[in-house]
């Protein structure tokens, strides 16, 4: 099986071309949430942070993960952001040089929460007390 086989069936890390492309749509969306003024409610003040930007074998779709500095609901981030996509993907056409303007696919970022859990469990009395057990 070779790499692109692998690739389009997910079983592959993303190549070279792949990660500078999600990079560069990273970087610009950004830049272009950041300037703008949504009429969404669901991101009317809100500061968004795109986390990662994964993107197709093809370029052709990017998976932009989202999240909210702040107590807001990542999911309600992105679905306000899957409705301004075809707007998004306008301006993200006038920034970026590539040969397609990716679909852009808004997804929650979990991985800040996931985190935080990872640490409250590692500080748990319990943990601890399992950890201190296996250093003597």
């Amino acid at each position: 099986m070779s790499r692109k086989d692998r690739n389009q069936r997910g079983g592959a890390a993303p190549s070279q071309r792949q990660l500078r492309a999600a990079e560069l749509v990273r970087h610009a969306l950004v830049g272009i949430i950041a300037r703008e003024d949504f009429r969404d409610p669901a991101l009317l003040g809100v500061s968004i942070t795109v986390g990662e930007v994964r993107a197709s074998p093809d370029l052709k779709h990017m998976t932009v993960f989202v999240s909210a500095l702040g107590p807001n609901d990542p999911q309600n981030i992105a679905d306000g952001l899957t409705r301004g996509a075809a707007y998004l993907r306008g301006r993200l056409a006038r920034e970026i040089d590539l040969r397609f303007t990716p679909q852009l696919h808004f997804q929650p970022d979990i991985s800040y929460d996931e985190a935080r859990h990872i640490d409250e469990l590692l500080a748990s009395p319990e943990v601890a007390r399992d950890l201190h057990h296996e250093d003597e």
